[in-house]
């Protein structure tokens, strides 16, 4: 069969179901395969591959991660040379920071033309192997089988990640022989995978280690990042943390691997995490990271300064290269987070005397617990995301963009389970939410799927509301429009004397509720007083279809706490509503002032 057949067939072995992707000259071969494979299957749609086609490559490779979140599985995008892979850089670099795996199929021009300059082509392997777990450049065309098989394993074994093959089009018309079997041989990657493999069963002495550490320590707290998610450890995960009493707090990935009104769960750390949590963080005496790699918005500047009163460290990664990356760890276990934790209490089960420090905790959150200007005449924020998680009692698949309204998702909407919030971590990518809500609606059909986003993020990929309306893909948009680039317009506030340059967005003519409505949607209003705010959002969950709904909150509203760059926990700037431990506060913020150049 052709090189597009096997291309095929490889997908539909691996259990591919929905594939996203932009035509053009270098991929039509493949595109043409996906055609005639689902012509074949006519009498068995279910076999048959969907293909959905954004208004972009980039928004293709946001559905595909999108996809892959919400559901577990490799997620697919498929693109055509030159600009169609340029376009997909970006998604790729963000699956590659939050390590999620998908697979990304380019076209490109034929292997005679490759290096001349050809028209539509790009140097695919150079641009992609900085910002990819693994590239593949096919140029012998009896290994193009193998390699999407490897391609596949690689994304979905040891630390997740995303894969790009680049096919060129005389490989993809070629015709050969299709084997159903083979993978390429990668020693140090197997070898990698064998070590943690052999490795994460926890010896004796090592288990002994650990509790060792445990004993010694009053006030243990769990550190919990994405890795928890991507392991399937979150049962593990409860179970470990009642076992042993220890509070958890979690990452901005890590949101959903604990119950957020579980009694042990303080919520996010970090940046903007809550005030609860980052003293909880300041308070602890062994500090236990499991699946989360101290970046620097959890870490901030200062590792040092980073959970400072901890006199033990314990890490558990499945990532070698994470292990003493950012904080020197007293004791580290490399190998998956769920074997590890099922490992550790097959191991021992300890008394600790935590009473104290779990009345402690629950103390500060009660005491330091989020909070906003609830008599505020104009629409607050965080309370239409209160209000929403009630409405959906907090099992919704939400994604979001990136700024403001993603921070207050994160702090405000009660998440209840794993894989249910949707967000660009690592890379910060605006224009992230719409395509990845549609990729999780497909992977995940019988789930409330919604779309978080604020004006400057959804503008990056508008066009993808028409995408969710022509393929009927019940998705809800809830826009929260402050008429500008939120995040940006508060530090300039902050740290730039109120200089809210290119940040305003109040001169911008777009009517968002209008462009929904030109793009299909039935369902599309607007919330401008607080008095109508909870029954257009109950309408607006109850709708069948696609639904938009654009609530005009309050330009001036900010997200505390915020911890300014250079400081610790303790220096956090809790804003008006949450009250700090601190009485310096003034003080603080002129200091974080100061150094607010080294964030960005």
């Amino acid at each position: 069969m052709s090189g597009a057949d096997i291309i095929l067939r490889v997908l539909a072995e691996q259990g591919v179901d929905t594939l996203f992707g932009y035509s053009g000259g270098a991929i039509l071969p493949t595109y043409d395969a996906v055609f005639r494979f689902n012509e074949s299957h006519a009498a068995r749609p279910e076999r048959q591959i969907k293909f959905v086609v954004p208004a972009n490559e980039q928004a293709a490779g946001f559905m595909a991660a999108g996809y892959a979140r919400a559901s577990g599985k490799v997620g697919v995008f498929m693109v055509t040379s030159g600009p169609g892979a340029t376009n997909a850089v970006t998604p790729i670099a963000d699956c590659n920071g939050d390590s999620i795996p998908v697979v990304l199929i380019c076209g490109q021009v034929p292997r005679a033309a490759i290096g001349s300059d050809a028209f539509q082509e790009a140097p695919v392997f150079n641009i992609m192997s900085a910002c990819a777990k693994q590239v593949f450049l096919v140029t012998d065309p009896a290994k193009l089988e193998q390699t999407l098989r490897t391609a596949f394993e690689i994304a979905r074994t040891g630390r997740p990640g995303p894969v790009v093959v680049d096919v060129p089009k005389d490989i993809q018309n070629w015709v050969g022989q299709y084997h159903g079997q083979g993978t390429l041989h990668f020693r140090g990657y197997s070898d990698r995978l064998r070590l943690v493999a052999n490795g994460s069963r926890l010896d004796e002495q090592k288990g002994a280690q650990f509790f060792d550490l445990l004993r010694q320590s009053e006030r243990p707290l769990l550190y919990v990042g994405g890795g928890v998610i991507a392991a399937g450890a979150t049962a593990e995960l409860r179970q470990f943390a009642e076992r042993y009493e220890i509070p958890v707090v979690t990452t901005l990935m890590g949101l959903g691997a604990i119950p957020a009104q579980h009694p042990l769960s303080l919520g996010m750390l970090g940046m903007h995490g809550a005030a609860c949590a980052n003293y909880a963080v300041e308070d602890c005496d062994f500090l236990i990271a499991v699946g989360a790699r101290f970046d620097d918005r959890v870490a901030g500047g200062r590792p040092d300064m980073f959970a400072a009163g901890a006199r033990h460290v314990a890490h558990i990664d499945i990532d070698e290269a994470e292990i003493n990356k950012v904080k020197r760890a007293h004791w580290s276990h490399i190998g998956d987070a769920r074997q590890a934790l099922r490992a550790l209490m097959e191991h021992e089960s300890v008394a600790l005397s935590s009473a104290g420090w779990i009345g402690w905790v629950t103390e500060l959150r009660q005491r330091h617990g989020m909070n906003y200007d609830r008599s505020n005449p104009l629409i607050q924020p965080q309370r239409v995301i209160e209000k929403l998680s009630e409405i959906t009692g907090g099992r919704a698949i939400i994604s979001t963009g990136v700024g403001q309204h993603q921070m207050w998702t994160a702090q405000f909407y009660q998440f209840t389970e794993p894989r249910s919030f949707l967000t660009s971590g690592s890379m910060g990518t605006m224009g992230f939410g719409l395509p990845a809500a549609i990729g999780a609606q497909l992977a995940r059909p019988d789930a409330l799927v919604i779309d978080i986003d604020g004006d400057g993020s959804i503008r990056m990929n508008a066009g993808e509301l028409e995408t969710a309306s022509t393929y009927g893909v019940p998705v809800k948009v809830l826009l929260l429009n402050n008429r500008g680039d939120g995040m940006i317009r508060q530090w300039q506030r902050l740290f730039y004397e109120g200089r809210t340059f290119v940040s305003d967005k109040a001169l911008h003519r777009k009517d968002f509720v209008m462009a929904a409505r030109a793009d299909g949607f039935e369902f599309a209003c607007r919330v401008e007083t607080p008095s109508e705010l909870e029954a257009k959002l109950k309408a607006f969950v109850a709708f069948e279809g696609p639904a938009f709904l654009e609530v005009m909150i309050d330009q001036n509203a900010d997200v505390f706490p915020m911890v300014g760059p250079g400081q610790s926990y303790s220096n956090m700037i809790t804003g008006p509503f949450i009250p700090s431990r601190s009485d310096q506060v003034a003080g603080e913020e002129g200091a974080v002032r100061l150094q607010a150049a080294d964030m960005f």
